[in-house]
């Protein structure tokens, strides 16, 4: 899936559709770790689980203190990204390490697009560069795996 999250024309858009993007990966990312054998890569996927939700949660403060409300969940691209963890799941542990890979080449795109954003606050803006060097590790990670496989 291609993300088109971070071409939005305002940063309330981009915001929102950040949060949901992070629900939606911690959701594909519960739905691999149910399914791998490997205690390792389960073990290191939910410390990256929790490294989307913490964006969900800086991101809702963004919002709420900017007097809008937040997401509560992903949307329908939830559906995508647990559909390809769901199918890995019947091919083992490599082919979910490959759909996840897919997923976070997605939020990589979107936070490289958010610190590049126009007319952002310093403060939001340090939080997006957090954030996407968090995908970045993400998806190193996600590519030695896969080439140890």
């Amino acid at each position: 899936m291609v993300t088109t999250v971070g071409t939005e024309n305002t940063l309330e858009d981009l915001l929102t559709d950040l949060v949901k993007l992070d629900y939606d990966a911690a959701d594909a990312y519960r739905s691999a770790i149910d399914r791998l054998q490997n205690p390792e890569f389960r073990a290191t996927l939910a410390l990256f689980r929790e490294d989307h939700l913490r964006h969900v949660d800086e991101l809702d403060g963004i919002l709420k203190t900017s007097g809008k409300t937040p997401p509560q969940e992903g949307d329908v691209k939830s559906y995508l990204t647990q559909g390809k963890v769901v199918v890995g799941g019947l091919m083992g542990d490599k082919a979910i390490i490959q759909a996840m890979k897919t997923n976070e080449d997605d939020t990589n795109t979107a936070y490289d697009r958010a610190v590049a954003f126009k007319a952002v606050p310093q403060d939001t803006h340090q939080i997006f560069a957090r954030a996407q060097l968090d995908e970045r590790r993400h998806r190193d990670w996600m590519e030695a795996a896969l080439a140890r496989l």
